[in-house]
């Protein structure tokens, strides 16, 4: 992973005055001067002054040659979230585009949420529906993001996994769509070090150990081929492309390879002058070494949906190993590395910017406002967006020759619905490759796919949603059947809504009032108790979800308010139990009489930090101290709990783990045997593999303290190709 020199405000505008003139660099300096002064006094983890962050992601930004008022955004992307500074005042300061491009990044800090995950799932949202007004939004995300993720090494280990994973699962595959190739590589690097460290510094270690054969092996090819088209007068740029390190690990962990049998470890780059070029190129190639059969892409004839372009080649080499060639012109090389905002770069007298090209690449933001409008929830919108957007994609044909891009997995639903919503709702059947298919074939890459459809259809069969992979597909066949039968979902729904008060003891008669119908409406974004009824009647929301909403206020009621009437509450229900701590090996201080439990949810065995919480009819409830399912609870109800000491020796308790890994034979057993010569007994053992070979093994484990519990860790994580054990909470 390379080093990444910090930048004064001197050097980036230096940097920056390479295309921008000086009207531009006076403006940058002021926008400079007034981030600094609105985050006078702030430092970051690493102790520096807070402004050393704005100032590199602009940096950032003008390495992918933006325009002023995207790299002014960049410097004053945290002051509307971290200072005093309103979205009123920069808009008189720097005008309406800077201070909408900044509030589109900054994210909801000052609105109260239920947990950090719909916290988290509400700021991308945000995030991607500013992003789909003006794309800019999420290059400077990016650029915040790229910064945030070199300076990672500051945070606390569990902060660094966290965001590490985020980045995986939506900045790297945003910077991918958008073709970004130059932000993506290194966001994916960063992250597999946090994330895998192990498997990172195996593989670093690896790639040291064989650069030199493998540069001299590189420079025998780049001489080779520059003597090939020197005969033919054609004039290129030659140079070894570098593996980098998450693809070389996902190809170790999708495709069960050996470092040494990753073949594309060894490639070259050729950048021509002209498409007509690119393909003699290709053809010197192919005469100088045997392609390989099936390893040659022609991305210039059929561009990806990011606009990436380049003819993909891999032949047997000199010296009989493989190698990978890639062949474009100075055009696509700069696609290819900097994608969308190439279209967007800065530059006196040339626009990059193609209507047509545009239009395809943002095709898909448009629907992410689509979705925006279908679904009030956020992380279901976020969990869509995964799956459809961030996912592995398969690439169909229309009878016409259209690509169309699904995820992975999808059938010729999902490929209907993509093309037009009446197309899905009068669907009848599909031809793929001119044969006759079910309607959950499983699509593959350069399947052409034809819609049989009819007039006199019905629409969707409800058993389409079970069918069909896309969020897309899903939301339109939910619209067909809330239009069209919007009386029996009434109805429906309300008898679902009823059957689960009735489930939990409740009157529907009692709950169902106006008071508790307005809560729900008002969580839900509807204005009629029909719509709700609806809603639950064609899927759109669960009847828990309702119930939950309807009876918030009952809830509330019966809280206890007084910790003295809790505790008394308890010792009454076990006056006649004459063990205050009832064999958990915990106590109350202060207080005795009172029947104590440890809570499932988080396990807290001796060693760990613990609190008690005061619950109806069951005593006191022991959780560990950095336990999620407490932390939102009322403080009157929480009580001091202690450990006591004679116990711990004698007393086992449950313990569950979770251990992630490699998917090689036998590492179940080998985990097994490990714990196993611990002397600590197993009482539950469970295991899956996911498509990508990480392996997921959850133990639940009996043991007397945190120290007996840490030298089970330590154990299993020194087993070859384990690569996370941790602590589950319930």
């Amino acid at each position: 992973m390379a080093k990444h020199e910090t930048k004064t405000i001197e050097e980036v505008l230096d940097h920056a005055s390479r295309y921008l003139n000086e009207k531009d660099i006076a403006f940058l300096s002021h926008v400079y001067e007034y981030a600094k002064k609105a985050h006078e006094g702030q430092v970051r983890k690493s102790g520096e002054e807070y402004i050393v962050h704005p100032v590199q992601v602009a940096n950032i930004l003008i390495d992918l040659e933006m325009d002023p008022a995207t790299i002014a955004s960049g410097f004053l992307h945290d002051v509307i979230e971290d200072t005093g500074i309103t979205f009123e005042e920069l808009k008189d300061e720097f005008g309406e585009e800077v201070a909408s491009l900044v509030e589109g990044v900054t994210k909801l800090g000052k609105i109260k949420y239920k947990s950090k995950e719909e916290q988290q799932a509400e700021n991308h949202r945000k995030m991607f529906i500013a992003m789909a007004k003006d794309i800019r939004v999420i290059l400077i995300k990016l650029a915040d993001r790229l910064h945030n993720m070199r300076t990672l090494t500051h945070l606390p280990e569990e902060k660094q996994r966290r965001i590490a994973n985020e980045t995986l699962e939506i900045f790297a595959p945003l910077a991918h769509r958008l073709g970004i190739s130059t932000i993506k590589w290194e966001l994916e690097d960063v992250a597999l070090r946090y994330m895998h460290p192990q498997q990172y510094y195996r593989i670093v270690q690896l790639m040291k150990q064989k650069r030199q054969e493998r540069e001299e092996y590189i420079d025998h090819v780049i001489n080779e081929i520059h003597t090939q088209l020197k005969d033919v007068n054609i004039t290129a740029e030659i140079s070894g492309r570098p593996k980098h390190l998450y693809s070389i690990y996902r190809k170790m962990v999708l495709q069960q390879k050996d470092f040494n049998e990753i073949y594309d470890l060894l490639a070259v780059r050729v950048i021509v002058n002209s498409i007509k070029d690119c393909y003699a190129v290709l053809g010197i190639i192919h005469t100088c070494w045997k392609p390989m059969p099936g390893r040659f892409k022609d991305y210039i004839a059929m561009p990806k949906p990011n606009l990436y372009q380049s003819l993909h080649t891999t032949v047997i080499g000199p010296k009989g190993d493989p190698l990978e060639v890639q062949i474009r012109t100075e055009e696509m090389h700069e696609i290819a590395e900097y994608g969308i905002a190439a279209h967007w770069a800065y530059k006196e007298g040339k626009s990059n910017n193609n209507p047509e090209d545009m239009a395809k690449q943002l095709a898909w933001f448009r629907e992410i406002l689509e979705w925006q409008n279908e679904t009030s929830d956020a992380e279901e919108f976020m969990e869509s967006l995964k799956v459809d957007f961030f996912s592995d994609m398969v690439y169909v044909f229309t009878p016409n020759g259209d690509v169309i891009e699904l995820p992975s997995g999808s059938v010729p639903l999902d490929f209907a619905y993509r093309i037009h919503t009446e197309v899905g709702n009068k669907t009848v059947g599909a031809k793929v490759n001119g044969k006759m298919e079910p309607l959950d074939y499983k699509l593959q890459t350069g399947d052409i796919v034809e819609m049989m459809t009819s007039k006199s259809s019905y629409g969707p069969s409800e058993d389409w949603l079970k069918i069909t992979q896309t969020s897309q597909a899903k939301n339109k066949i939910k619209q067909f059947f809330k239009k069209a039968k919007r009386d029996d979902n009434v109805e429906r729904g309300r008898e679902m809504i009823e059957k689960e008060l009735k489930s939990m003891d409740l009157s529907p008669k009692e709950i169902l009032v106006d008071e508790n119908i307005q809560v729900a409406l008002e969580k839900f974004h509807f204005n009629h108790v029909d719509d709700l009824y609806a809603a639950v009647g064609y899927q759109g929301l669960t009847s828990q979800q309702v119930v939950n909403r309807l009876t918030e206020k009952l809830r509330e009621k019966e809280k206890p308010t007084d910790l003295e009437d809790s505790i008394k509450e308890v010792q009454q229900e076990v006056e006649n139990r004459k063990n205050r701590s009832s064999g958990s090996g915990v106590s109350v201080k202060g207080v005795d009489n009172l029947l104590i439990r440890l809570s499932r949810c988080c396990n807290p065995v001796p060693g760990d930090e613990i609190v008690g919480f005061i619950t109806r009819g069951r005593g006191v409830s022991v959780h560990r101290a950095d336990c999620p399912n407490i932390s939102s609870e009322e403080e009157s109800r929480l009580i001091d709990v202690e450990w006591e000491n004679e116990i711990q020796s004698r007393k086992s308790y449950n313990v569950d783990l979770e251990i992630s890994g490699f998917d090689r034979s036998g590492l179940l057993n080998e985990i097994l045997h490990v714990v196993n010569e611990t002397n600590t007994t197993i009482t539950f053992v469970t295991g899956k593999s996911d498509k990508n070979k990480i392996a997921t093994i959850h133990l639940t484990i009996l043991i007397h303290n945190t120290d007996h519990l840490k030298r089970i860790v330590d154990r299993v994580k020194q087993i070859r190709d384990v690569f996370t054990v941790q602590r589950i909470i319930h």
